[in-house]
């Protein structure tokens, strides 16, 4: 168990929400061409 909550701690000074909202963010800006890539690739039709 010590050895778990060592990991975490290390850990403790990080921003998680920050963390997670540029992931979310990335995500959005990826789905933009992969949906232009999808729509190439079926000949326009969704």
């Amino acid at each position: 168990m010590d050895f778990i909550t060592n990991l975490f701690s290390g850990f403790g000074n990080l921003d998680f929400t920050v963390i997670l909202q540029l992931t979310c963010v990335a995500l959005v800006m990826l789905s933009g061409p992969v949906v232009i890539f999808l729509l190439a690739l079926r000949g326009g039709d969704l």
